[in-house]
């Protein structure tokens, strides 16, 4: 089956090219060049920590008409998700200062490109 696949896309590709000078018959409609920008899209903002633990507590707000006292067991529990989530969210932001991350904000990658701009004639 992977033979015929392959043999399939050369018929395609040898259909493509032209018969006498082997050059490509399709034309891109843009230049084949990257631009110097990139769009300016905000980062994801990641998924959303400690929903077990809120949900727990507002279950327990909701067996006890809301009164704080019988839902310290809970609210405590979420306060030190809560508190785990802000340092490990600190640590990440910290790390990607340094640049250590794995993927730039579109505004740096932007300013890189018009320190380092792309040829702007086809290869």
């Amino acid at each position: 089956m992977a033979m015929q696949s392959g043999t399939a896309l050369q018929e395609k590709v040898s259909r493509m090219l032209s018969k006498n000078q082997k050059k490509p018959l399709l034309k891109p409609n843009k230049p084949l060049v990257l631009k110097d920008e990139v769009a300016n899209r905000k980062m994801n903002k990641g998924e959303a920590t400690c929903v077990t633990e809120m949900s727990m507590m507002m279950a327990c707000w909701k067996q006890n008409n809301f009164v704080d006292a019988l839902c310290s067991n809970e609210m405590q529990s979420f306060y030190k998700c809560v508190e785990k989530a802000q340092i490990a969210k600190k640590g990440k932001s910290e790390q990607h200062t340094i640049g250590q991350g794995g993927r730039l904000a579109p505004k740096q990658v932007n300013t890189l490109l018009k320190r380092h701009p792309t040829l702007q004639t086809e290869i």
